[in-house]
């Protein structure tokens, strides 16, 4: 997972973004206004030489405003950032839990297709010695060609899924671990972060204060700020020379462009970004509370699964097996239930995989599955 992140190019991107804002925050903390130097010559009837010097005074606190909100600016990017490492992880987790699942499908999809060769291949042999009927024959054949076309259907969602985790990951992974054989813990063993440090919650609560902070931005623009001049030099006039030193104040005059609707604009733009976070904060509380139903649903389907006779696979198809070879059961009950149990041990697969995702999507919603990733995960235990 760490390479993952290392080398995913959305987590690139995000970690780039946050690199700027960063650089947006340093360059927010310098002084608002350089100084600019003035030098000025006359030949007439009075020579001149002068040299000046201007600066215009960051009295309104433009420096200040910008400071706070280039900070909110990185703390939206961090959460940004944390958040795509979170995606990107959660993405993996539930593709690799999709190849997993596709791969022990389609090994059972393989066995079903040898034991259906098996079965076409005494089938034959008992039709000649006249145990049972041509159409038996003939639906062992049908079994055999049925199973070879749902082999190739599961090769295929096989592929589709390590390709979906290729795509995360840039490059195919022939070596992939399968899923653990026990289920996850139970939800209560999580403890959900705090909903003020959800990642969402948190880029949301810094997006409004960089909304916020964006208001008084503009309104410490809209405040004109003075500059001061500081002009000397040597006047000549005929036999007579003087020196000369002045200084001036000037000050624009916000008649023309008040830059209240700039204002008024940030405001607006801070009431969505309110409105957002508190929208934010309901997904976030909806999402928790479905992941963890979903998951305690599917993980007691799971166990119960886990738990029963439907799993047994290998048994029923050797008993069946057995049954049909000793006549106790016709060529048709026999195909009927083999291919019951068949599809009951690839739903038990599917759902066992469903269980899995789930459980990503539920460390997800609490807040936890970075941690869980780390193997840092808190659980209710004191």
């Amino acid at each position: 997972m760490r390479d993952l992140w290392r080398g995913n190019p959305r987590v690139e991107a995000a970690d780039a973004n946050l690199r700027a804002a960063q650089a947006r925050a340093m360059a927010a903390a310098q002084p608002v206004y350089n100084p600019s130097l003035q030098l000025e010559g006359e030949n007439a009837d009075v020579d001149r030489r002068t040299a000046g010097a201007s600066l215009t005074l960051d009295v309104s606190g433009k420096r200040k405003a910008r400071v706070v909100q280039g900070a909110a600016d990185v703390r939206v990017q961090q959460a940004a950032y944390d958040l795509e490492r979170r995606d990107v992880a959660l993405a993996w987790l539930k593709a690799w839990s999709g190849a997993a699942l596709g791969r022990e499908q389609t090994m059972l999809g393989r066995r079903r297709l040898d034991l259906m060769r098996r079965f076409d291949a005494l089938a034959g042999q008992r039709l000649a010695v006249g145990d049972i009927s041509s159409p038996e024959r003939d639906l062992a054949g049908l079994a055999l060609g049925e199973a070879q076309i749902q082999q190739a259907s599961l090769d295929a969602q096989e592929a589709a899924a390590l390709g979906a985790l290729a795509a995360l990951d840039g490059h195919p992974t022939p070596t992939l671990p399968a899923l653990p054989r026990d289920l996850p813990p139970v939800a209560d063993t999580v403890v959900a972060v705090a909903p003020a440090e959800r990642p969402e919650l948190l880029r949301a609560q810094a997006e409004q204060d960089r909304a916020d902070a964006a208001v008084t931005v503009a309104d410490r623009d809209r405040r004109p700020d003075p500059t001061v001049s500081v002009t000397g030099g040597r006047v000549r006039s005929g036999s007579r020379t003087d020196q000369v030193v002045g200084i001036s104040v000037s000050m624009p005059l916000p008649v023309r462009n008040s830059g209240r609707y700039d204002v008024a604009s940030a405001r607006a733009e801070a009431d969505a970004a309110f409105a957002s976070r508190r929208a934010a904060q309901l997904r976030s509380d909806a999402l928790l509370k479905q992941a963890q139903a979903t998951y305690a649903s599917l993980r007691a389907a799971s166990a119960g699964f886990q738990q029963g006779r439907a799993s047994a696979f290998d048994e029923r198809a050797a008993l069946l097996d057995r049954l049909w070879q000793a006549g106790e059961i016709s060529t048709s009950d026999y195909l009927v239930q083999l291919k019951q149990s068949l599809d009951t041990a690839l739903s038990g697969l599917a759902l066992e995989s469903q269980a899995w995702q789930a459980w990503f999507d539920y460390l997800a919603a609490s807040g936890r599955l970075t941690e869980w990733v780390d193997g840092t995960t808190r659980d209710s235990t004191p």
